[in-house]
């Protein structure tokens, strides 16, 4: 497979500097970041997302209620994808941190060896069970409300401290820069939805997208929904939706600014096709769910 065929985003991260914790605690209720990578470690945490699928290397398992994976290679390909999922309110706290275990650092010495040793296994990416995921849940169900970032960083050492006695946690690759396997089929479905996803904005015709797989509409709808779970139709508006949640959280933007770009047609039909998914207004999405940043 070339590299065209393979696409993987080595995600730039938000920590730069002397930074070491970039902490994201949202509820959300889909998932459409794509395969990605990054030169951080990163824990990542996902609540109430039952039939979700976990990618991680050459790793794919469909998740539980709960999920808790240490990740800790920069080449490791991985994405949690939505699948089977139909929770409307998933919880996921992602902790990047960038952390010196190197010869001459603090963290080299004899306290955090078990830290340490996680922390190698987790190039394959680490799972942990759901007693680990129970008894560090407190913390970092709070952790991100820490305003001292003096204390976030002990609660976090804390957290891989405790996860680092558990003896039953797996790692998930066969190796730590293990490429996520797609097959010709994924290839295809992977190019439309690249494509939907850079043209969500416009009008997109079914006859296009067929062309662009090579197959009859008819044919190429079957296929479509035999791959993703979900219909052409319905794909797309999930992804305009995607994008106009993502806006009515995270800028001040109007309502009817955000329906013009994501690729609504009008105001009326946004509300109503909005409502009609999440089970809100545009303008209760935004005032129900929230979504906590912080960098320390």
């Amino acid at each position: 497979m070339d590299d065209k065929q393979h696409r993987v985003i080595h995600e730039v991260t938000p920590l730069v500097g002397n930074d070491i914790l970039y902490i994201a605690d949202r509820h959300k209720m889909e998932f459409t970041y794509p395969i990605h990578n990054h030169e951080v470690f990163e824990l990542n945490f996902v609540a109430n997302a039952s039939g979700m699928r976990r990618i991680v290397g050459d790793s794919q398992e469909v998740i539980g209620d709960y999920d808790l994976v240490l990740i800790t290679s920069p080449k490791l390909e991985h994405v949690w994808e939505l699948y089977h999922c139909k929770s409307e309110d998933i919880r996921e706290i992602t902790i990047q941190f960038d952390l010196d275990f190197e010869t001459d650092s603090l963290l080299n010495r004899n306290p955090y060896k078990s830290i340490r040793l996680m922390m190698e296994k987790a190039k394959r990416g680490l799972c942990f069970p759901l007693s680990a995921i129970v008894g560090v849940y407190s913390l970092l169900d709070k952790i991100s409300s820490i305003k001292d970032g003096f204390y976030s960083v002990n609660q976090f050492l804390t957290i891989l401290y405790e996860l680092s006695k558990c003896d039953t946690a797996r790692m998930l690759s066969s190796s730590s820069d293990a490429k996520v396997a797609m097959e010709t089929d994924s290839c295809i479905i992977m190019t439309i939805k690249d494509y939907i996803a850079n043209h969500y904005t416009e009008d997109l015709r079914l006859a296009l997208l067929a062309d662009m797989a090579g197959m009859a509409p008819s044919a190429f709808s079957r296929f479509f929904k035999a791959h993703t779970g979900t219909t052409l139709s319905d794909y797309i508006i999930d992804m305009r939706l995607s994008k106009s949640s993502r806006l009515l959280l995270d800028t001040n933007k109007s309502v009817n600014e955000i329906c013009t770009e994501c690729g609504f047609n009008n105001l009326s039909n946004f509300n109503r096709i909005f409502k009609k998914k999440k089970n809100c207004s545009p303008s209760e999405f935004r005032e129900n769910y929230h979504k906590t940043r912080v960098i320390i």
